[in-house]
C-alpha cells in the first residue's frame, strides 16, 4: 500500500512539473523532448535560437495561416476546428486539422510524440494554461524555435532554413517561408529545399493564406 502511495505521489509530481515550468518559459530558450532524446540517444541536433522579431515577418505568417489560422482568437484550443476534425472522424475521413500551435507547443515542450489519448488528454489542460502563463507572441516564437524543420535533426527556424536555403530565417522569402511551413508536421517526407509537386502546391495556399492572417505578436517590418 505504501508503495501505490509513493508511486501516485511520483505520478502527480510528474503531471504537475510542466505546470511549475511554464510560468520560466516567459524566457530563455526552451528545448523540446525530442530535442532531448536524440541528444540522449546520440542523434544530431542542430538548433539556433532566433527572436521572433528578428525572423522574417513571411514566416510566423506562413505558419499561423498553414498551422492555426484561429491563433490569435483561441485560448490554446481551437473548439471550431476540433469539433470539424471529430466529425471527419465519425465519416472515416480521420482526426486530422485541429491541434492548435499552443497545443504542439505543450506536445513538443512537456510531453511525447505519436497519436495517443493520453497524450491528447494531458495536453488540452497544458495548452489552455500556456496560453493563460506565456503572451502569444511567446507562445509562436517558442513553437517556431523547437519545431522540427529538417530531416536529420534540424529544429527551429534558424536551423530549418539554413539547411533549406542556406541562409538565415531572418532573410527568408514569402515563398521560402511557405515552402517551410509546408513541411510541417513531417519534414522527413516533405522537403523544403527539393520540394514536390505536393509543397509545391501547399506553399502557394499558404502564401495566400499568410496575407490574410490576423497578427496578435506584432511584426518587426512590413510585409
Amino acid at each position: 500500500m505504501r508503495a501505490l502511495k509513493i508511486l501516485a505521489l511520483l505520478v502527480l509530481a510528474a503531471l504537475l512539473v510542466p505546470y511549475v515550468l511554464t510560468p520560466f518559459y516567459r524566457a530563455g530558450h526552451p528545448v523540446s523532448t525530442l530535442m532531448v532524446w536524440r541528444r540522449l540517444t546520440g542523434a544530431p541536433v542542430s538548433r539556433q535560437w532566433i527572436d521572433l522579431q528578428a525572423m522574417s515577418p513571411y514566416l510566423p505568417r506562413a505558419v499561423v495561416g498553414a498551422e492555426d489560422a484561429h491563433f490569435c482568437k483561441h485560448q490554446g484550443i481551437d473548439f471550431g476546428a476540433l469539433r470539424e476534425a471529430i466529425n471527419n472522424a465519425k465519416e472515416g475521413e480521420g482526426m486530422r486539422g485541429a491541434s492548435t500551435i499552443t497545443q504542439q507547443v505543450a506536445k513538443n515542450l512537456f510531453l511525447w510524440q505519436g497519436a495517443s489519448y493520453v497524450r491528447k488528454a494531458l495536453e488540452f489542460p497544458l495548452a489552455l494554461w500556456i496560453d493563460a502563463m506565456l503572451p502569444k507572441q511567446r507562445i509562436l516564437e517558442i513553437y517556431l524555435n523547437i519545431a522540427e524543420l529538417g530531416p536529420s535533426g534540424q529544429f527551429g527556424a534558424e536551423a530549418g532554413s539554413n539547411f533549406a536555403f542556406g541562409h538565415s530565417a531572418a532573410n527568408l522569402s514569402p515563398r521560402e517561408a511557405a515552402l517551410l511551413a509546408s513541411i510541417l508536421p513531417n519534414p522527413h517526407i516533405r522537403n523544403a529545399r527539393l520540394p514536390g509537386p505536393g509543397v509545391r502546391r501547399l506553399a502557394g495556399t499558404y502564401m495566400a493564406r499568410a496575407q490574410a492572417v490576423t497578427t496578435c505578436w506584432g511584426e518587426n517590418r512590413g510585409f
